[in-house]
């Protein structure tokens, strides 16, 4: 089975000057804890409930004067939509991250992968395995 059969399409993106309190607003109504960060129809970042919450929150920053690309997480992990889904999950795994930007063959951002599509509609003990590796804790600084 391909990427894009899977695939949320069309994700939302979010601009890097956007606040962060506006990303967050807009996360909740869509219901979602990661948005893709585009810059001039390229894609920049993606910011998570995690980055607001460790960067922002965390540091006593002020949600409405912090921008989204001062704190998105800059490196971006893709598959392209005619991947197979052994493949995303691996990609997965292999960078602990439980959601994927998918690209076209123009690299063009055209939807999400998620875990939750992989154990869906996918080989379900396959998304066992990534769920154990993207799941497994860092060692905390102490």
């Amino acid at each position: 089975m391909l990427i894009k059969e899977i695939m949320t399409p069309s994700a939302e993106i979010v601009q890097p000057q956007t606040s962060v309190k506006d990303a967050a607003s807009r996360m909740k109504d869509l219901g979602v804890g990661v948005m893709p960060v585009g810059d001039n129809d390229r894609l920049v970042g993606m910011l998570t409930d995690r980055d607001i919450a460790v960067r922002t929150v965390a540091e006593g920053q002020d949600p409405e004067k912090v921008n989204v690309g001062d704190i998105m997480t800059p490196d971006i992990t893709y598959c392209f939509e005619d991947q197979d889904l052994t493949e995303a999950g691996e990609l997965m795994k292999k960078d602990k991250v439980r959601r994927l930007v998918v690209l076209n063959s123009d690299k063009r951002m055209v939807g999400m992968c998620t875990l939750g599509d992989l154990a869906v509609h996918g080989d379900r003990g396959a998304a066992a395995d990534v769920l154990v590796e993207v799941s497994k804790p860092a060692e905390p600084k102490r």
